[in-house]
């Protein structure tokens, strides 16, 4: 049989490409070298309890934000959703002060306006920032729209530079920026771009699921198979063979062979160059460009499982920073100067959770001497290194949550950890990492040199569940163009 279209991976960007393809009538099959689809979106279980692999939270998803006519076309609205605090969807603590991020540009200018009453005017040109950020990611997707060169400018304007130019109260940029563990703060490199999206979708709305982020993707995969597509699990795909300067078929490390009209890769673009072992349309200058991009950073997690009853459910997050810092944090010495924590949504009907998560960044320089090893057989510096990091994490969110102190036990994952289920190079959380200083190079296009391959996820334009998303609908509106795309997203534009 042959396939419209093989996508190479089943993370978030290849479910959606496949359910949006399969709706429009494509006959599609999606290979996935792990054990189930999901990427980051997959949960696992220890001792009887589901935990999340990288899903906390999403944003834009009422009626007329970013991600709503997305999810809805996508059948992910019917998921059992839990809005946030409207009033402090995310709490941003530095040393003894602690600010709320309200829901809706007009309320969060105005608590923070509050705070900071001397900058009333750089905080609303910052909110008019976000919003044109928000519409413009779906406005680039109109068939009758300009070439949107408000995001170019966006994409080549440092970050770090912008909020230094126009914010002279140095504690209301850590504040702006303490939300920010969603992305990889590097004052050197972000683009103001990466930056404004990372926060805008959230402060339309804010949401988590009841349950674990994996209902995302059993939800999409799901739809696949019911509209007649194919997701074969534990088929790693070792090379995908070209024929007269277009991919004919893929070959698995288990000597099947599907042949395709159309591909699309959701692995990392390095990798899916290595796939191609032989090619008259990719030319050693393109792979050499893909294969010096850097990856970003990757996370340091600990799952802690509370005894019942020991802890309220807080229906906001907390971004706990021992001092100021926000930007440099990661890259002082021991011990852990800040931490996201996230909490469970009780699903029992009770008001107590029973998980937290603990996030703080890590480098693959603190993983390197173990990066030959796999799970299970690290060694015992490994975990005393875990273990030490776990107990900084605990100490610091205690300070603002005492009651985690009664914690029964932890689980612990670090970069080499993704690494090894999720197969993302480096363990990296946000694909490959953006440089205002050289946006043509790394911001990717959905095109390839190869006219039948095109990629998809978070290593293009835009990371995490909102801005794989969005990206997913980019790539599909190169095989069925850009009319009928627009056409399930433009409500969205409409009320904007």
């Amino acid at each position: 049989m042959k396939y419209d279209v093989i996508i190479v991976g089943c993370g978030l960007g290849g479910l959606a490409c496949g359910y949006i393809l399969a709706r429009h009538g494509r006959r599609v099959l999606l290979l996935e070298q792990g054990t189930q689809p999901g990427g980051a979106l997959q949960g696992y279980r220890r001792r009887g309890q589901t935990f999340d692999t990288g899903f906390h939270y999403v944003g834009g998803l009422d009626e007329g934000q970013s991600l709503h006519a997305a999810f809805e076309y996508l059948g992910l609205l019917g998921l059992p959703w839990h809005r946030l605090d409207a009033d402090g969807f995310d709490r941003v603590a530095i040393g003894e002060r602690t600010f709320a991020f309200t829901q809706g540009y007009d309320a969060f200018y105005q608590r923070l306006a509050d705070d900071f009453p001397a900058e009333r005017a750089a905080l609303r040109r910052y909110v008019e920032l976000l919003k044109d950020v928000s519409a413009g990611q779906l406005a680039a997707l109109n068939p009758d729209a300009a070439d949107a060169g408000r995001l170019s400018e966006y994409m080549e304007t440092g970050a770090w530079e912008y909020l230094n130019e126009n914010f002279r109260d140095p504690l209301l940029i850590d504040v702006l920026s303490g939300t920010s563990l969603k992305m990889e703060l590097r004052k050197e490199s972000l683009p103001l771009f990466t930056f404004l999206h990372g926060n805008s979708s959230f402060i339309e709305s804010s949401w988590r699921l009841k349950g674990c982020g994996s209902l995302i993707a059993d939800t999409l995969a799901d739809g696949i198979r019911a509209m007649g597509g194919e997701i074969i699990c534990k088929a790693r795909v070792q090379e995908l063979v070209e024929k007269d300067g277009r991919l004919a078929c893929a070959v698995c490390s288990n000597g099947e062979r599907y042949e395709g009209s159309l591909f699309i890769s959701d692995i990392h673009p390095a990798q899916t160059c290595q796939l191609i072992k032989e090619s008259t349309r990719m030319r050693p200058l393109f792979r050499n460009r893909i294969a010096r991009l850097e990856p970003t950073f990757g996370m340091f997690t600990v799952s802690l499982s509370l005894p019942p009853h020991s802890l309220r459910y807080f229906n906001h997050n907390l971004y706990a920073y021992r001092e100021g810092n926000v930007w440099t944090f990661h890259q002082d010495n021991r011990p852990v100067g800040g931490v996201l924590v996230s909490c469970r949504v009780p699903e029992d009907g009770s008001d107590y959770t029973s998980q937290v998560d603990l996030l703080i960044p890590m480098t693959w320089e603190q993983c390197r001497a173990w990066e030959h090893t796999s799970v299970g057989r690290r060694g015992e510096a490994y975990e005393e290194l875990k273990e030490s990091l776990a107990g900084e994490c605990i100490a610091l969110a205690e300070r603002f949550i005492p009651e985690l102190r009664g914690q029964t036990w932890e689980y612990t994952s670090t970069p080499l950890t993704w690494r090894d289920y999720t197969f993302a190079p480096e363990g990296c959380a946000y694909g490959i990492r953006k440089d205002f200083r050289n946006p043509l190079q790394t911001f990717l296009s959905v095109r390839t040199p190869v006219p039948n391959l095109l990629l998809t996820g978070q290593s293009l334009l835009l990371h995490g569940v909102h801005g794989v998303t969005l990206t997913a609908f980019h790539t599909c509106a190169e095989i069925l163009g850009r009319e009928p795309i627009w056409r399930i997203l433009e409500d969205n534009e409409s009320r904007t």
